[in-house]
């Protein structure tokens, strides 16, 4: 589905709800904000909810501070779909907001940050595919969840004019599809290494500041070679992308690294 389809299909789902619940990931919130998308909900006169998803990756004082933030805007609760934390909070937060019953409750966001696992989450059990591939879902997708609420997921929000870098930092581009993953890597490994100087010792258990070197050293470590016995780099690359979108590499950004307070 291309882009301006893409936003065809979130457009209409935003018209047919009555309450919009923006996935973020929680490893970086900031980040994972769509403000067109934002924007878009506000002149429709929807209610929309902030909900910040895999908070088992981020130390609680550092979601707290998110939430302080973002509460000044939205409403906005953090939870991890995945271990069952903190939904109690997004049953609440939908019935507290809720015009009438039933109400319709569109799930948006950009791929990846974990929007059918939250489906899964309200229904109880496995009523929408989850993959950890980013843009698993391909169109509108309509779930009842009980008598009162019916759920809308939809494919990933992607702006229209996104960067491949920035799309990777996101989580929401699959390094298959990336010709090159070599440049967007890099951008990534520099980004990561601001963050937690830290995270690729710990991850990989190579000491490295640079990021070319160390995709050549993971290249190395992990046995990718090409033929000629060259160093299989582009492969290392994608292994770090991979590793980012599946939760397998692990760091997070705090508010203060966008000077908010």
């Amino acid at each position: 589905m291309s882009i301006s389809k893409h936003w065809a299909t979130i457009r209409r789902v935003i018209e047919e709800a009555d309450i919009v619940l923006e996935v973020l990931d929680a490893r970086d919130p900031y980040l994972t904000r769509n403000k067109k998308l934002e924007r878009l909900v506000m002149e429709k006169g929807k209610r929309l909810i902030l909900v910040i998803n895999k908070a088992d990756l981020v130390p609680k004082e550092v979601l707290e501070k998110w939430k302080r933030i973002f509460s000044r805007e939205f409403p906005t609760i953090f939870i991890s779909a995945r271990d069952r934390l903190g939904t109690r909070y997004l049953w609440r937060a939908i019935k507290m907001y809720a015009p009438k019953f039933p109400v319709k409750v569109a799930v948006v966001g950009y791929p990846n940050v974990g929007k059918s696992m939250i489906i899964n989450v309200l229904k109880g059990r496995h009523s929408s595919g989850t993959s950890p591939i980013p843009g698993f879902t391909k169109d509108s997708l309509h779930v009842k969840v009980s008598t009162k609420i019916r759920i809308i997921d939809t494919p990933g929000v992607i702006p229209p004019s996104a960067d491949e870098r920035e799309l990777v930092l996101r989580g929401a581009l699959r390094p298959e599809a990336l010709d090159d993953p070599i440049p967007a890597a890099l951008h990534f490994i520099k980004f990561a290494i601001q963050r937690d100087p830290l995270v690729f010792k710990r991850t990989y258990g190579i000491d490295e500041r640079d990021p070319y070197k160390l995709l050549e050293a993971l290249a190395k470590r992990r046995g990718l070679f090409l033929k000629g016995g060259q160093l299989n780099v582009e492969e290392a690359a994608r292994i770090i992308i991979r590793d980012w979108q599946q939760g397998k590499l692990v760091f997070y950004s705090k508010p203060e690294d966008y000077g908010l307070l």
